[in-house]
Order: structure tokens, then sequence, then C-alpha cells
């Protein structure tokens, strides 16, 4: 290995990984070594460009904790995260769609029954959420584990608040005998993505904003079935067209109704304004659930 240079120090790297004993990850290793070297021969990377790139991964993450994730950040922002979910979720024509994780699902979430308030004091206009959910045959698919979240009126989901002692407008439901779940919870609203960081410098830097369209996040889960991962988007909103992580499918876009005070889906009777959003979700089956 003495004299590499820079038409031979690729395949010196490449043949120093080939004993790798995982199959899968020498394949992973090999690409990347490839198309980062291929990268830096195409854009004649410079020594200062590249411990600009070095300082600002660690940058990101040192921004890393248990109430934020500036790497995932990073993937939304650059597509990775969307091309990646697309890949590993095709489905059958008439499945719901997928989309983006996202950063702000955190475990061990709260459970309720079905009809309670999930916000929990979370800031926002009240909001009756109801559908079911069934499977591509269109058989309701009974007591499936329905995990919601979103952010509250100002932008931020309960995570991002300093001493918050109580998770708000996230929680665990199970849908009835018939597929159907109903809870209640706040309007959605658009919010910027964290952007005092490294992934904010960098949209700063390209022109982009950091905002992302308003939307509901739903996780749903039943033996037999792919889990679903996915977002509700409100309808008529302006960045539905340039959401930040590129997670907005047509399909996924729904109307929030608003209604003058009066009764409720639930038949509480409301002294102010509410909305109504309606969604049907379909899972798709998994072999052994055929």
């Amino acid at each position: 290995m003495q004299d590499l240079n820079e038409d031979t120090i690729t395949q010196s790297v490449i043949a120093q990984l080939a004993n790798t004993s995982d199959p899968r990850l020498r394949l992973l290793l090999f690409s990347l070594v490839q198309h980062l070297h291929s990268f830096a021969r195409e854009v004649q990377l410079s020594e200062g460009e590249l411990m600009a790139a070095i300082q600002i991964l660690t940058r990101i993450g040192q921004m890393c904790n248990e109430k934020r994730q500036e790497f995932i950040l990073l993937s939304d922002t650059l597509g990775l995260s969307t091309l990646t979910m697309a890949m590993n979720n095709r489905k059958p024509v008439g499945c719901t769609e997928a989309t983006v994780f996202g950063p702000f699902h955190v475990e061990n979430a709260p459970a309720y029954t079905l009809g309670e308030d999930v916000a929990n004091g979370a800031k926002g206009e009240p909001c009756f959420v109801s559908g079911v959910v069934r499977g591509l045959s269109g058989e309701p698919v009974a007591h499936a584990r329905m995990e919601v979240w979103q952010a509250d009126a100002d932008g931020y989901y309960d995570v991002q608040y300093e001493g918050l002692e109580q998770s708000q407008a996230r929680g665990v439901l199970s849908t009835d005998e018939t597929g159907r779940y109903y809870f209640r919870s706040i309007v959605a609203e658009p919010y910027p993505i964290p952007h005092d960081g490294p992934v904010g410098e960098m949209l700063r830097a390209t022109g982009r904003h950091p905002w992302r369209p308003a939307h509901l996040h739903f996780m749903i889960g039943k033996e037999g079935y792919q889990t679903l991962v996915t977002h509700v988007f409100r309808s008529g909103g302006k960045y539905l067209d340039s959401d930040a992580v590129f997670g907005v499918r047509s399909s996924l876009i729904a109307d929030w109704l608003r209604h003058p005070p009066g009764t409720a889906p639930d038949g509480s009777q409301m002294d102010t304004a509410f909305y109504t959003l309606e969604y049907d979700f379909v899972l798709n089956p998994t072999t052994a659930g055929r």
C-alpha cells in the first residue's frame, strides 16, 4: 500500500474492506467508498472543504440529544429520508401512501381510549378526527394500534418545550371492532423545522425556507399488515408545494372543516368554533396475512 495516489487509493481502500464478514455491510462500505471518492474527484474537493464538512457533521452530532435529532433533519432536508422511505414502502394501488417519519416521534406515548382528547392541553383550536382503517380487500382492521402526534398552534412539539412534564398532542389508540377510530385533538398548523443549527445554515445558504405544511402524524400497525407511517396534510396550505422535507403526497391531503359553535361529533356542546377531519386508511397485507 505504498505510494498510493489519486488514481489508486480507491481500490486500495476497497481491498482493505474485502474481509468484512457481513456481506451486506461489505456491499454498503464498498459502494460508499466508491461514491465518496467519485464525488471528491468530480468536484475536485479541496482540503479546506473537506475540513468544513467534517466540522459541520461534528456540530450536527453535538446538537443531537433525546429531544432533537439533527441528523434526521439533515437526511430529511436533503431528500434522503423520502427516497429511502419510498424505496422501502412500495405498495399496491389502493393502499395509503407512506411518508417520512420525522424527528419528533417518541416511544411510550400515553394511551387513550377512543374519543378522548389527545391534545391534553396543547395550544390550538379544537379538532375532532375520525375515520376507518381497512385492509386492501376492504375488510375492517379491528384493534389496530394507532399512534398520533402533531405540533401545537405555535409550531412546537411537546418534546421541544423545556420542563414540560406531560405529553401533549400525541397518544396511542386502538381501532374498534369495525376498524373505526375517533379522537379529539387540535387543528394542524404549518411550522418551521428547527433551523438554529447546521441544517438551518444549509437551508439559508441554499435559499430555502424551513417550513412544513400543516399535518398530523399517524403510525398504524396490526399483525398481518405492513405498518404504515404517514401524515395527513391540511388542504390549502402555502407550503404543500415546497415542504422543507419533501414529504407531501397528494393522496394524503385532506380538508379540515370549520364549524360554528354548537354540537360536536362526540355530542359535546362547543362554545367556540371547532374543526373536523375525516380520513380513512388502507393497510397493505403482509404475505403472512394474505
